[in-house]
């Protein structure tokens, strides 16, 4: 699974790079090929990130994947229907802290970024779907293939990422068991208190690697 993190968090990191720039003119699908292919470049050659530097690979996601991701509806997917039961302030310490768990989690995967070949399926959609699905396949010799596919939505001029699959898996509906276990046990503000104990144990990983 850390293989397959370390994976998603380079192709997460691509998508997120200068998207707002080529929203409208570039499809999806190219959209992604194009800045993963930048921002990959970027870190083979960034000897500190290799060299497990949490901190700038937290900084360098914070700066350019959070704009062009949908968190709002991540959480909203990752509560599923535990979220009706959540007040307004609720919802939104929801959606910071599972953000930041996103952040946290993936920033220290991206460090263990080694060389992989990443190969883009051809788009499905029609020119007015405002919801579509890019594909891709990440490949490493001496491991098995690993299918890795975005799910964006059109809001306004611009792509937004709501969902990732990994091998099939979905990235914010792979949390909804545990959330869901959390909220029987404490309710929301247990999810919450939750979500907050676990992105302190990351910032303090992140803190003893400075």
């Amino acid at each position: 699974m850390k293989k397959i993190a370390s994976l998603f968090a380079a192709l997460v990191l691509g998508a997120g790079v200068q998207f707002a720039a080529f929203a409208q003119i570039v499809a999806p699908d190219a959209l992604i090929k194009s800045v993963t292919d930048d921002v990959i470049a970027i870190v083979r050659q960034d000897k500190a990130i290799q060299s497990g530097d949490t901190r700038k690979a937290v900084d360098l996601v914070e700066t350019k994947v959070l704009p062009y991701f949908d968190f709002g509806h991540m959480t909203r997917l990752a509560v599923g229907k535990d979220w009706r039961q959540a007040n307004a302030d609720q919802k939104a310490v929801l959606t910071h802290e599972f953000k930041n768990l996103l952040v946290r989690t993936y920033s220290n995967a991206l460090t263990q970024y080694r060389n992989q070949q990443i190969d883009f399926k051809p788009l499905k959609s029609k020119p007015e779907d405002t919801d579509v699905l890019v594909r891709t396949e990440v490949r490493q010799p001496g491991a098995k293939a690993v299918q890795i596919d975005y799910n964006l939505e059109k809001q306004g001029d611009n792509w937004k990422v709501y969902d990732v699959m990994v091998a099939g898996v979905s990235l914010v509906t792979n949390y909804r068991d545990s959330f869901a276990q959390e909220v029987r046990a404490g309710g929301i503000d247990g999810l919450i208190k939750s979500l907050k104990d676990k992105n302190k144990q990351l910032e303090t990983t992140v803190s003893a690697k400075k």
